[in-house]
């Protein structure tokens, strides 16, 4: 659900209108317009109905529903252009942001080596992949943390932010130790247990469309 602030509504009624949300069973999500403030409410689609009852509380002006199943992701909820910004980098503005690095990390010489040469060529940021997902099992499959470590060894010595993927929802605390962004593959954006893991972890993701994933699939699973 859309709640409508009046132009005039107190930061008191604003806060009373977000408690009534939470109470509800849902998560206020703030959208600070020009004119007036909006909320959304979001959440389980089964109550919605009762969020209806909102629109008598003192300061609201509307109250109406999120047509799109996604939410978050929603021209409703988010009119405005996103922009991320990563370590003084913005992902999404007028410019575009260019992450480049090898498609794994397989030896200090090898990354360091690449991540001047992607510097000097006018890069954003570095990526490198630390854990790689193998058709086969007895293929190179990444060297871990020890990669991680290489990676952020890279990072000091040119500046660039850190990009590297993460594919078990165990090791996402790790990884977010060591990168300024976590990335989903593509056979990772439906696998859900790692995305809520993801969610928790208040960093940036890149997530990947996978190849035979639709563009409401896709927005579904960057909720």
């Amino acid at each position: 659900m859309i709640i409508v602030m009046n132009p005039d509504a107190t930061p008191e009624q604003i806060q009373a209108v977000e408690d009534k949300i939470e109470k509800l069973g849902y998560k206020p999500h703030e959208i600070s317009g020009v004119e007036r403030k909006v909320i959304g409410a979001v959440g389980d689609e089964r109550g919605k109905d009762r969020l209806q009852s909102i629109e008598a509380m003192p300061g609201v002006e509307s109250v109406f529903p999120i047509l799109k199943p996604y939410k978050l992701a929603s021209r409703e909820v988010h009119p405005q252009n996103s922009v991320i910004h990563v370590n003084g980098v913005p992902i999404g503005d007028q410019e575009i942001a260019i992450i480049a690095g090898p498609c794994s990390v397989e030896s200090q010489d090898q990354l360091m080596t690449t991540a001047l040469a992607v510097k000097e060529a006018g890069a954003n940021l570095l990526r490198g992949g630390a854990y790689k997902p193998r058709t086969s099992p007895y293929s190179f499959q990444g060297l871990a943390e020890d990669g991680l470590k290489l990676l952020a060894e890279a990072k000091k010595e040119t500046g660039l932010p850190i990009v590297t993927e993460v594919m078990n929802p165990r090791e996402v605390d790790l990884v977010a130790h060591y990168a300024d962004v976590l990335q989903v593959g593509a056979r990772n954006v439906q696998n859900f247990s790692l995305l809520k893991e993801l969610g928790k972890a208040r960093k940036p993701i890149l997530l990947k469309r996978g190849m035979m994933t639709t563009i409401k699939e896709f927005l579904m699973s960057a909720e």
